[in-house]
């Protein structure tokens, strides 16, 4: 009697589960598909195709610019105009990852960039330490950032128009601010720190580099960054494997927040000024370096080493049009058919993954 009735035995423990499926993810590729379209899919060969691409726009600008394009100084000037965008690619990297989008990070940098800039806010630089006006930038980055995540999360307003919002928001904001005036930094200490060099590299090259280190870091090293690939992937299985999927897209936003107030840091240094214009349509430019550095639009797919290449990318291909003086309207239309072409590469890929 009591064998008939002896409880049915228990379900395996969910982490169990969890791990045998990522186990079995893990050797899915292994074993379908063909070898080429392995090594056609891996971000390695994508990150290779962005070297060979930038060696590429090197050779013309040399063949066509010559000492003026190959000389360290230009290539100095080409990392330094890179920085601003590249920390901004940075965190969207993140964003993007994570499945979602931050249109506002242009508008809050803007805004960063007026209120580290503010008298009040200079004066008490002056009286303490030029930290304060990085500290100020950074917090109205995060707070920005934190707004709309919790917009996104748990308001649940879609991240195109909780972003948008934003947008128009901080840049109103910031021209309330400023009266529609420039303020420009007259903290010394921090214009020397920021517009200095470091080995013959000025500082905010090394600070790009840095913030690019650390987000590799974290996106392929931590747990946080294997949560924001599995959020984006599939945001219902990462909440039943125990992923509290709505605090870590709050902490996606707030870190994107975090990099537009770095990156107005570095713009300030290399303007000497805040406005309300600054930053206008760099959120364009941040995704546009990162979905042709291959991150995937949909989520899910993040890298940090293409976002940087796509960044040096962009940069170059600049930098050779104002070198034989091209127009900036041709320049918009060689990065609107870059970006097309990638978003191509991407549907490609995902179909031939599909496939297998």
């Amino acid at each position: 009697m009591s064998e008939q009735s002896a409880p049915p035995t228990a379900p395996a423990d969910p982490p169990g589960d969890l791990s045998r499926v990522e186990a079995l993810a893990a050797a899915a590729p292994a074993a379908t598909g063909s070898r080429w379209q392995q090594l056609a899919g891996s971000s390695a060969v994508r990150s290779l195709g962005l070297v060979i691409a930038l060696l590429l726009l090197c050779v013309v600008g040399t063949a066509t610019a010559g000492e003026r394009f190959a000389s360290v100084d230009n290539a100095l000037t080409v990392l330094r105009l890179a920085a601003v965008i590249g920390v901004l690619s940075i965190g969207m990297t993140f964003v993007i990852t994570g499945g979602g989008i931050d249109l506002s990070v242009g508008s809050v940098l803007g805004l960063a960039s007026v209120w580290a800039t503010t008298v009040a806010t200079q004066a008490i630089a002056r009286d303490t330490h030029w930290i304060v006006i990085v500290t100020t930038a950074v917090g109205v980055g995060m707070v920005a950032g934190l707004v709309n995540g919790v917009l996104i999360a748990y308001g649940r307003v879609v991240a195109f128009l909780a972003t948008l919002a934003m947008l128009v928001a901080a840049r109103g904001l910031a021209e309330i601010i400023s009266d529609r005036r420039n303020q420009i930094v007259s903290v010394d200490p921090f214009l020397d720190v920021f517009r200095g060099d470091l080995l013959g590299v000025p500082v905010l090259v090394w600070t790009f580099a840095a913030v690019a280190v650390a987000g590799w870091f974290l996106l392929n090293r931590t747990t946080f960054g294997r949560r924001t690939v599995a959020v984006g992937g599939n945001p219902e299985a990462a909440r039943l494997a125990g992923i509290r999927v709505q605090r870590h897209t709050v902490l996606l936003y707030v870190l994107s927040g975090a990099t537009a107030g770095i990156a107005a840091v570095l713009l300030l240094a290399r303007t000497t000024s805040g406005s309300s214009t600054n930053g206008s349509l760099y959120e364009l430019d941040a995704i546009a370096a990162v979905v042709v550095g291959g991150t995937l639009l949909a989520g899910g797919r993040g890298t940090i080493v293409g976002t940087v290449l796509g960044v040096l990318l962009f940069s170059t291909l600049t930098n050779v049009f104002i070198q034989n003086d091209v127009s900036s309207s041709v320049q918009q239309v060689a990065k609107g058919v870059i970006i097309v072409a990638a978003v191509l590469l991407q549907q490609r890929f995902a179909r031939t993954s599909r496939r297998t």
